[in-house]
Parts: structure tokens; sequence; C-alpha cells
């Protein structure tokens, strides 16, 4: 039986664990903290604890997946600094590729390291030179995954069940439509965030960066004019852009085309798609 180990079982890490086990391979979900991973008992995969940027735990606690069929890196900072990106996603990718030297290994990105801001259609092939050092950190991530033979999946805003954050803020009236609302919005539903990943790992895709989208940008001002149709509900105001990000500002359009081309397809095509299936 084939196994996969997934790292970092949060919001699309544990569906990811879900999948594989799912598609019958033997499954184990890392969590950072033996309380998370207690949480994860009543799962039909084994769950265990395990602090991933520390090169002796890796090597004392995951000996056993040494050259696993798959490694999907899935742990996020929690929203920490500068230092907590270095050690979630720096760290642990090292660490990740250099000890357990995985059959394939498999790095969950953002989007955000395209730091392009003049709304233009972005490829894997575009520049991704993030101005911000979070976006940075990420860059040297992906680097050590590529130079390991892994692969880099950029994943667009993640939205579904319990978590989308522009739809709360427009209920909660705190929505703002910054500036002519012209910047572009990328998204991709948790669902199909964690589709594609098991697809890149199945069908075998060719390592290297994937951009895991939707394939619908669209406009801020479109986007709500989008959700005030479907909620009946008012506009937002218009307010100043937002500059100070934890990524930074940018504008861009991000093509899930090469993944297309491999086959793969989302279940929910736009945002709308997902309102109008009450899947978010």
């Amino acid at each position: 039986m084939r196994r996969a180990l997934v790292v970092g079982c949060g919001y699309v890490g544990k569906l990811v664990a879900q999948l594989f086990h799912g598609a019958g391979w033997q499954v184990t979900g890392v969590t950072r903290s033996d309380e998370s991973a207690h949480a994860l008992a009543g799962e039909p995969w084994r769950a265990l604890a395990c602090d991933c940027s520390d090169r002796g735990a890796v090597e004392k606690l995951l000996a056993e997946f040494r050259e696993a069929d798959a490694v999907v890196q899935c742990a996020s900072a929690g929203g920490g600094g500068v230092e907590a990106y270095r050690q979630a996603y720096f760290a642990v990718a090292k660490n990740l590729s250099e000890i357990l030297a995985p059959k394939r290994l498999l790095f969950t990105s953002s989007t955000s390291v395209y730091p392009q801001t003049d709304g233009s259609v972005v490829t894997e092939e575009s520049l991704a030179e993030p101005e911000r050092e979070t976006g940075q950190i990420l860059r040297e991530t992906e680097k050590v995954v590529l130079a390991a033979g892994g692969t880099v999946a950029r994943l667009a805003g993640i939205y579904g069940p319990g978590r989308s954050a522009s739809l709360q803020k427009f209920l909660d009236g705190r929505a703002v439509i910054e500036g002519d609302g012209a910047r572009h919005l990328n998204f991709i539903h948790r669902e199909d965030a964690a589709s594609a990943l098991l697809f890149l790992v199945c069908e075998n895709a060719p390592p290297g960066i994937y951009n895991l989208t939707d394939g619908a940008p669209i406009s801020q001002r479109e986007f709500y004019r989008e959700l005030a149709e479907t909620f009946h509900r008012p506009l937002p105001p218009h307010g100043p852009v937002e500059m100070d990000r934890k990524r930074g500002w940018t504008d861009k359009q991000v093509a899930n085309a090469k993944l297309c081309a491999l086959g793969w397809r989302p279940h929910f095509p736009s945002f709308r798609d997902a309102c109008a299936q009450d899947a978010i």
C-alpha cells in the first residue's frame, strides 16, 4: 500500500489526508501539538504530533517515513511574522526533503509570490519576486522543494465552509470596495485545492510549479456586486486602497491552464458557483 505523510492537518491538510485515505493510501497526518493530534483521533487514519521545524524531532519521530511515496507539506505559519514563516515553511521543507527524501514531495505555497500590480495574467513562468519578507521566505522554500525534485502548488485565496473571509466581511458590513474596485481577486475552494493536490500526486504530474486557482479571477468591484445580487444586499461603500497587506499589495489574474492541461478541473469554477451550491 502506498504511504502518504500529510504535514499540517488544518483547513486544507485535513481534507487532503481524507482524500488520500479514500483513494486507498496508508495515511499519516502530522500536527505540531499533541492536542491537535488528539483532535483527529476519530479519523480513519493515524495522526501524530511532531514539530517538523525541529530536525532532531523529525529524525526521531518520522524515521519510519523515509522514502515515503508522498509527503505533502500543508503546514501554515498560523498568522505569525517573519520568523514564524521561516520555521513553518523553510525549516520544515529542508527537514522533510533532506531527512525523509520522499519519492514525491509537494509543498503548498501561495500565489502571493507573484508581485504584479498591473492586473496582468500570470502563469507559472511569470516573475515571482515578492517584495515582502514573508513572500521571500515562501520563494526560498519553493527553491528548496524544487531542488529536491519536488512540486510546488501555489494556492490562490482559499475559501469554503467556515472560511470565507471576504463573504463574512460583506455580510458583517465590514467590506470596503478599495479605490475603484478594479483590483483582481483570485480564489480556490477548499475542496478543489485538496483535490488538485491529490491529482498532482496520483496522476504523477511532472515536478515543478503549478497554480491552484479556479481560473476565474474577478475584480473586487464585480465580486461584491455578485454578492450583493446573491444576498439581496447593498454594495459595500468605497474606501482607500489597503496597501499595507501582510504579503504585499498586488493585482494580477492567476491562470491555471498548466494544471488543467493535465486533466484536472475545479468542481467550483467560480465563487458564484460555490454560492449557488451552498458550499461556503
